[in-house]
Formats: structure tokens, C-alpha cells, sequence
């Protein structure tokens, strides 16, 4: 689900159902990160990371920890670059060569609305009214959620090229429906705030795709390494 959102270059493995939250090994340094933590929390860290050393094989990498660095992003191997995601029923990591992408980000949702009042704090007046034009066009998706996820999406591809924090009312989402009959679609997220520069460009956007289907929401956004001197814009 997350692999077809995302560039060839990107191996992406998922995990779902109870293979979601296994009690995957663990290198004993990261046993130490979730020695206290709950059944459920040291479930997701092992499965995610059992994803991420089943793609790290596929690049014909030998497996090796993954370790959370500030804010909790995971510390890649030197070489590669990645995302992971785990929600109830489902966990997947992306990875990629380091030079075929600068950056990467990948969320999972499951496919339902969001609790009452987050969509307030995640979303601008313009971006509700979006969501609330869409959600009339199109009742079989929640719009809500998607938007949520996306803007995840796009703060994990936002934080390793930055450092830094970008808040939900920081950049200002458009998502496009998918065609007729199908499942998957577009979004944009233009950042309200100063962007990144990657080699020359400096990155105003960040463009993404997404799939609703099996009971979940999935969002990916792939940042592109400039060839040349591309004009700054979008991701």
C-alpha cells in the first residue's frame, strides 16, 4: 500500500494485522529504549523495526539497529534514509538509497474520523472548509483524517532535511480526490513558513500521494534530489 505511493527507488515494507505487533528481536540498545514501556508501545517498536531490517536486506544491506534520535526520529544507518509508520493493525518502514531522494516521509491512519475537536487544531479555516467541500463529494473517504495524516507525512520528510519543528498550521494542505473509482490521489502541502533548501532549490512545497483502502489511510511524500539548476519550488 505504501510502496505504490512512493518512487522505484524506495523499498517499502509492510506488516499487517496481529503481524503488526509482534515481539519482534530487538539489538539489546534497542531493548534499552522500550524497557519500560507498555506490551503495546514495545510491540510497534519491534514490528516497525522488524519492517525497516527486512527493506535494509532488500537494498542488500545487512540489518541494523534503528534508533530514535531528536523528536523521536529514527537514526538510519550512514548510507540510507527512510520512514516508518505504525497505527492499530498495521506498521510499514520506506527506505531509500542516500542521493536517489533527499528525504522521505510515510504515514498510516486507520480509516476513520478523527476524535472530536483535533481536526481545529490541525487545520487553518480554509483547509476545514476543504476538507468539509470533500467530504460532501466524496462521503466514502474521511477527509478529516487524511488531512491529519498528510500533514504527518510531511513533517517526517520536513524534520531531516530541517531540524526543526514545523507546527500542523504551518503549511496549508490541498488534497485531490482520486478518479473515478479509485482509491488513490494527490496533495500539496505549501509551506507557510521558510522552506529548506535542498542543493540549490529551495523547497516552498511539498507534494504527496495517498491511498484509502483495507480500513486504512496511507500518505507518502517523496523529496526529490535537484539535477542542475532546478528552479526553486515544490518537493
Amino acid at each position: 500500500m505504501i510502496g505504490e505511493l512512493l518512487p522505484e527507488a524506495v523499498v517499502a515494507v509492510e506488516a499487517y494485522g496481529a503481524d503488526a505487533a509482534v515481539d519482534a528481536p530487538l539489538y539489546p540498545e534497542e531493548r534499552a529504549v522500550v524497557a519500560r514501556a507498555v506490551d503495546k508501545r514495545r510491540r510497534e517498536f519491534a514490528s516497525v523495526r522488524q519492517c525497516a531490517r527486512h527493506a535494509m536486506e532488500k537494498l542488500g544491506l545487512d540489518p541494523r539497529p534503528v534508533l530514535p534520535g531528536e523528536r523521536g526520529a529514527p537514526r538510519w544507518p550512514e548510507g540510507i534514509l527512510g520512514s516508518m509508520t505504525h497505527c492499530t493493525g498495521y506498521c510499514a518502514a520506506a527506505l531509500v538509497r542516500a542521493g536517489e531522494l533527499a528525504s522521505l516521509g510515510i504515514d498510516a491512519e486507520p480509516h476513520e474520523a478523527l476524535p472530536e475537536g483535533v481536526l481545529g487544531a490541525v487545520a487553518a479555516p480554509a483547509e476545514r472548509e476543504r476538507v468539509s467541500a470533500l467530504s460532501a463529494a466524496h462521503p466514502s473517504v474521511h477527509w478529516d483524517r487524511l488531512l491529519f495524516s498528510a500533514k504527518e507525512a510531511v513533517y517526517k520528510a520536513w524534520f531531516p532535511l530541517t531540524g526543526r519543528w514545523l507546527d500542523f498550521l504551518e503549511a496549508d494542505l490541498e488534497i485531490r480526490p482520486p478518479a473515478v473509482g479509485g482509491t488513490t490521489g494527490g496533495f500539496r502541502a505549501t509551506l507557510l513558513v521558510e522552506g529548506p533548501r535542498v542543493g540549490d532549490r529551495l523547497v516552498r512545497a511539498f507534494d504527496g500521494r495517498w491511498a484509502a483502502r483495507e480500513g486504512l489511510l496511507a500518505t507518502a511524500v517523496a523529496v526529490a534530489v535537484p539535477h542542475g539548476n532546478a528552479p526553486e519550488g515544490t518537493a
